[in-house]
């Protein structure tokens, strides 16, 4: 295999106290955050709905399915729009609150080592961490929190 068939092209997203790294393909866009309008009875880690492209996207704190405090909005606060892969939601994508813009990086297994560090909860959406140089992100479980979502919402 090639040299560069093993990289691929992710994103370091900021939370409060953390960084989640995803694949660039499972972001279909980052938006300007917009007030998302509740959902009477969800989960306080659901944010509610916002209209983008005209559709209802759904919005979700991932600190908040970690169990950790919502952050509060600041002027960086962007809303990460996830490409929702396993069909259990009608819009199809679903977002995620970051507390700023989404950093490219290009990974291969010479930057990725797996960190045995935890410290989240067992039902958390987390796959894993990772050392990358000097940097401890989390890989995220998509499918677990788009199916925590569809299971938790009126709106999937």
């Amino acid at each position: 295999m090639s040299e560069e068939a093993e990289e691929l092209y992710s994103l370091l997203v900021p939370l409060s106290e953390e960084r989640l790294i995803v694949p660039r393909t499972c972001v279909a866009e980052v938006v300007r955050y917009s007030k998302p309008d509740q959902e009477a009875g969800a989960h306080s880690w659901m944010l509610g709905t916002t209209n983008w492209n005209g559709r209802l996207l759904p919005v979700v704190s991932f600190e908040g399915a970690l169990g950790k405090e919502i952050p509060a909005v600041t002027g960086r606060t962007r809303i990460v729009v996830f490409v929702a892969t396993t069909g259990q939601l009608k819009t199809g994508y679903f977002g995620a609150l970051t507390q700023g813009f989404p950093q490219l990086v290009r990974v291969n297994r010479d930057v990725l080592k797996l960190d045995s560090t935890e410290g989240w909860p067992e039902t958390a959406p987390v796959l894993c961490r990772v050392k990358m140089i000097n940097e401890y992100p989390l890989i995220p479980d998509l499918e677990k929190l788009e199916e925590m979502l569809a299971r938790n919402s009126l709106q999937a």
